[in-house]
């Protein structure tokens, strides 16, 4: 049932806002596991509009170059072209543009509203709580959960 729902959703791209010139994309990272605790660890990579609030594109993989370099091709080409602003992971500095790349500290506040989305996703989605009892049995259904999350986040900050 859950597979046939998220079969009707449209593609995340379908639910933005239209990019402008200058904005900006906040990207970051979070951890959840799929399956089993110890060996099931799957990495979430987000790409935030600082704007509009919407996320324009994620992707899941290991926290690697391979997967940072997945997110960057998922990113829409009309938002390609702003800032890009993130934590100082090597993958980062590895595949996105030198000359629009701001890598940063927390402190500095260039990512505050990912970090939030990722605050928000871990409040209201059982999988990403930590030392939670909640869990995705397998990958399709943890891609799944999250794709009609982020639908819905999307057309819910669009709406505003």
């Amino acid at each position: 049932m859950a597979q046939k729902k998220a079969g009707s959703v449209p593609a995340l791209e379908a639910t933005l806002v239209p990019a402008q010139p200058q904005d900006t994309l906040e990207l970051d990272e979070l951890w959840s596991f799929v399956g089993h605790r110890r060996r099931g660890v799957v990495w979430l990579w987000l790409a935030l509009c600082r704007r509009t609030r919407q996320i324009v594109a994620y992707a899941l993989g290991p926290r690697d170059d391979v997967t940072a370099r997945l997110l960057w091709e998922r990113i829409p080409p009309a938002y390609r072209r702003g800032l890009l602003c993130t934590d100082h992971l090597e993958s980062y500095h590895n595949v996105l543009p030198a000359q629009q790349h701001r890598a940063c500290y927390p402190k500095r506040g260039l990512t505050n509203h990912v970090e939030r989305f990722n605050n928000t996703l871990r409040q209201r989605l059982g999988r990403f709580v930590r030392k939670t009892l909640s869990f995705s049995k397998s990958l399709p259904m943890h891609e799944i959960v999250i794709r009609l999350f982020l639908h819905q986040y999307n057309l819910n900050c669009s709406s505003q």
